[in-house]
């Protein structure tokens, strides 16, 4: 790590044509600006570490699915699921078919269709 000394105004050129500029300094900490060309990514690091440890997160409640569903494709099913896991709720689900009952004729015989929809050709 190169480590310099710079006061307010005074700037650094790093290759690529990025400059960073010391804009003020004081106890509470130091005021960058940096100029780069559109297509260099500029982030702060805690950003990056933020958004790296919500990625660990996410591939361990993936992980955790897959192993879920590995396990009820195998036929055994598991007590409970994953944490979060809505599978085999039935709960506003519109299982079964309503093919053939009044409400789907009405329907033209499709059951996503409002009782105004004129039916679907072929």
């Amino acid at each position: 790590m190169l480590i310099l000394g710079r006061r307010p105004g005074e700037s650094i050129v790093i290759a690529g044509g990025i400059t960073i500029v010391v804009l003020a300094s004081d106890r509470g900490g130091v005021r960058l600006g940096i100029q780069a060309p559109g297509d260099v990514a500029i982030l702060r690091g805690e950003i990056v570490d933020q958004v790296a440890e919500e990625n660990r997160r996410a591939t361990a409640a993936a992980d955790a699915h897959r192993a879920w569903v590995a396990t009820l494709a195998a036929g055994a099913a598991p007590a409970g699921g994953p944490a979060g896991s809505t599978a085999g709720s039935t709960a506003g689900s519109s299982a079964g078919s309503t093919a053939g009952s009044t409400e789907a004729g009405d329907r033209g015989g499709r059951p996503d269709a409002s009782p105004l929809s004129p039916p679907r050709p072929g």
